[in-house]
C-alpha cells in the first residue's frame, strides 16, 4: 500500500509538471494542454515550426522548474480557501460575519474584563478591522467569478491576516514594539533590496516617512495601515493568480 502510495505520488508530480509545461508551449502553439478530440495535439510541420517548438520548450524547461514549487503554494492555498468557501457556504456571509463577530467580540470582552483599558481599545479597533475585511473577503468570494475572487476576495482575506495586530499596535503603546519596529525594518529592507529597482525606493522615502505620515491630518500611524495595505492587496493577487494556475493544471472534480 505504501509504494503504490508513493507512486501514485510521483505520478501525480510528473502529471502537474508536464500540464505546467503544455501550458507554457501553449502560449505560441495551440492544443497543447487540452488536444482537441478530433484534431489531437497540434505538432510542428515544417523545419521551421519544429525548431521553434523546441527551441520554446527547451526556454520553458527552466521557468517549470522555477514556476513549480510556486504552483504547490497554490494547492495549499486553494485547499485552505476550499475549507473557508464551504464555511461561508454553510453559513452565508451575514453568518460568517457573525461568527467572526462573536470570535471577535469575546476577545474584546475579555480584554475589557482583564486588560488596561488601552489594550482593550487596541484589540476592539483591531476586531472592526478584522471584522469588515472578513465580511468582504466572504462576500466577495461569493460574488461569483474568479476575477472577482483574484482581484478582491485574496486581497480582502489577506488585509483580515495582516492589518488587525497593525490597528491594535497603533492603539496600544505598550505592545507597539512588537508589531511597529519589525514593520519599520521589514518596510526598510524591502526599499533596500527589491523596491531599489527603478529608484522606486527613493521616491517612497520622498514621499513619506513611515512614522509621521498622517499626524498632518491628526491620523497617527497611517504609514503602517498604508504598508500593510500595500503587501496585503499584491499579496492576495499572487495567491490568488497561483490558485487560478492551480486550477488550470489540476482542476477540481467540481470545475
Amino acid at each position: 500500500m505504501e509504494r503504490r502510495g508513493q507512486t501514485g505520488l510521483v505520478e501525480a508530480l510528473l502529471l502537474d509538471v508536464v500540464r505546467l509545461h503544455a501550458t507554457w508551449m501553449e502560449v505560441v502553439f495551440p492544443r497543447q494542454l487540452d488536444p482537441s478530440a478530433v484534431l489531437g495535439k497540434w505538432k510542428p510541420e515544417t523545419p521551421v515550426q519544429t525548431a521553434g517548438y523546441y527551441l520554446w520548450a527547451t526556454l520553458g524547461a527552466p521557468l517549470v522548474a522555477v514556476t513549480y514549487p510556486l504552483l504547490l503554494v497554490g494547492f495549499a492555498t486553494r485547499y485552505y480557501a476550499a475549507k473557508l468557501d464551504s464555511a461561508v457556504t454553510r453559513f452565508g456571509v451575514v453568518g460568517a460575519v457573525l461568527v467572526a463577530t462573536v470570535v471577535w467580540g469575546s476577545l474584546t470582552l475579555v480584554a475589557h474584563l482583564q486588560l488596561p483599558t488601552e489594550v482593550m481599545l487596541g484589540i476592539g479597533g483591531a476586531s472592526v478591522v478584522a471584522i469588515v475585511a472578513a465580511g468582504l473577503a466572504a462576500g466577495f468570494s461569493k460574488a461569483g467569478g474568479r476575477f472577482v475572487s483574484v482581484a478582491l476576495a485574496y486581497p480582502f482575506a489577506m488585509t483580515a491576516i495582516f492589518l488587525p495586530p497593525v490597528v491594535a499596535a497603533l492603539l496600544t503603546p505598550s505592545i507597539s514594539n512588537v508589531i511597529l519596529d519589525p514593520s519599520y525594518e521589514l518596510a526598510r529592507w524591502m526599499l533596500d533590496t527589491f523596491l531599489s529597482v527603478g529608484g522606486i525606493n527613493e521616491t517612497l522615502r520622498d514621499a513619506f516617512d513611515l512614522n509621521t505620515f498622517g499626524q498632518r491630518w491628526g491620523v497617527a500611524g497611517l504609514g503602517y495601515v498604508l504598508m500593510w495595505v500595500g503587501i496585503s492587496v499584491p499579496l492576495g493577487w499572487f495567491l490568488g493568480l497561483l490558485v487560478a494556475l492551480a486550477n488550470l493544471i489540476r482542476p477540481k472534480p467540481d470545475n
